[in-house]
């Protein structure tokens, strides 16, 4: 028997809800699929419009990707409930304090502007946990914090710099340090314009970078009339655009789809206005990626290989 619809949002994730083609072109699984999901299996729970339509909040999309991760790795559909459980007692009671303690301590270094004490808390860290597990669990919802605390007033702008230059910083190291590599897909990666956060996509670069991929960094606030030459002379495979922020009129309509014809590899965007604005993004001939990293990478390298054998 179907449980009863929810409408009205009751929390704060609940502010930003998605259809469902939103859902299935951002994590790949269509929509026929999400709905035996959740009459048949019960993994993913949406909420309802007012006129009965699936609504999706970005926790169910995140516990859709487990889902696809879970098939991925063997797991029979009707075993995912089970497994999805038993992670979240694993990661939930055994590790979720210590992600908020440092997440608490990190906060609280951010709002003293004291860079010795958050670089121990970022470097304890890192000591005891994979540096990918550590991004997934402290920085990411770190800062989604501080943009709230600064939608609240509760922090500010000038914290949100202080940790980004801080993290950048740590970031830039680690990327311009690591091995090179002679093979692997190239992508040219740079974020939107108008996008001056660039911290989501170094994370992404590290991650690319891990998988066996090349990377090109052009940065902040990238014209994309620049980007087809740039893919040229630098051979790449594909370009992956990041974004956080509200487009200005004609980026997504416009330039975008002038973008994607000119580049001649495929087009990715990611981050948060890949989500918000995946309709348009497609719409261009570019695939929008969300928010997962994880998922994303799958996602491109799928992406390249049929391209690569294509061409």
């Amino acid at each position: 028997m179907a449980s009863p619809a929810r409408t009205a949002p009751a929390s704060r994730e609940d502010a930003e809800l998605f259809p469902i083609r939103t859902v299935a072109g951002l994590t790949g699984v269509a929509p026929v699929t999400l709905r035996a999901w959740e009459r048949r299996y019960g993994l993913v729970k949406p909420l309802r419009s007012v006129g009965g339509h699936r609504l999706y909040r970005r926790s169910d999309i995140d516990t859709i990707h487990r889902v696809v991760a879970l098939l991925g790795k063997g797991i029979a559909i009707g075993q995912v409930r089970r497994s999805l459980a038993a992670a979240a007692r694993r990661t939930g009671e055994a590790s979720e304090a210590p992600w908020e303690r440092y997440r608490e301590r990190m906060i609280a270094a951010i709002s003293q502007f004291d860079e010795d004490r958050l670089e121990d808390v970022y470097n304890e860290a890192l000591s005891l946990y994979p540096s990918q597990l550590v991004t997934e669990k402290v920085l990411l919802p770190l800062l989604v914090e501080l943009g709230r605390r600064w939608e609240t007033a509760e922090g500010g702008v000038a914290e949100e710099h202080f940790f980004g230059v801080y993290l950048r910083n740590k970031l830039g190291a680690r990327f311009h340090h690591r091995a090179r590599l002679e093979s692997g897909r190239k992508l040219l990666a740079a974020c939107l314009p108008g996008e001056h956060h660039e911290v989501g996509l170094l994370l992404f670069a590290l991650a690319a970078h891990e998988r066996g991929m090349r990377l090109v960094l052009l940065g902040a606030d990238t014209p994309l009339g620049e980007i087809p030459y740039a893919a040229r002379r630098s051979r790449a495979d594909g370009i992956v655009l990041s974004g956080s922020i509200e487009p200005r009129p004609g980026l997504l309509d416009e330039e975008l789809p002038k973008l994607v014809r000119e580049a001649g590899v495929p087009v990715f965007v990611g981050g948060q206005t890949a989500v918000r604005h995946r309709d348009a993004i497609v719409a261009a001939g570019a695939e929008a990626l969300g928010t997962d990293i994880a998922a994303g990478l799958k996602r491109i390298a799928l992406a390249l290989g049929a391209a690569g054998r294509s061409r």
